[in-house]
């Protein structure tokens, strides 16, 4: 009887494992507008590392490296302002980045675009905005 307790526990602890597994996986991210283009990957982090919020690695592409405006990945997370990592004219920029919001243990919203810095006289050009929500 014994034996079969701890097969029972062995196992409950072995696919709870997998289960924790499978949700801090990565998946694909491809985000795109004219001009503009993210490919990567993302990832929650899992609560007890520091910071807990969600890992983003990929490449940042301007797409039309002749027309002068440069690319931007703009990202908010939880209830702060929308801010920006910043890519370079006519180069892919590789980006490896955290975002989480400090004051809480565990980052539970963030929301990205990609965008066209089109200057000061025209609007950006921004992909549509994804919402990623640890569940």
């Amino acid at each position: 009887m014994r034996k079969f307790a701890t097969a029972v526990v062995a196992g409950g602890l072995f696919f709870g494992g997998m289960g924790v597994a499978v949700a801090s996986s990565e998946h694909r991210l491809t985000m795109q507008t004219p001009g503009v283009s993210f490919v990567g990957k993302y990832q929650w982090q899992p609560t007890d590392k520091a910071p807990s919020g969600l890992r983003v690695r990929g490449d940042l592409y301007d797409k039309i490296p002749d027309d002068g405006h440069n690319v931007y990945l703009r990202v908010k997370v939880e209830n702060y302002a929308w801010g920006k990592v910043k890519g370079v004219q006519k180069k892919a920029v590789k980006i490896d980045k955290v975002f989480y919001d400090g004051a809480v243990l565990k980052t539970k919203q963030v929301r990205m675009q990609v965008c066209l810095d089109r200057g000061s006289l025209q609007p950006d050009s921004c992909s549509e905005e994804r919402l990623f929500a640890r569940r």
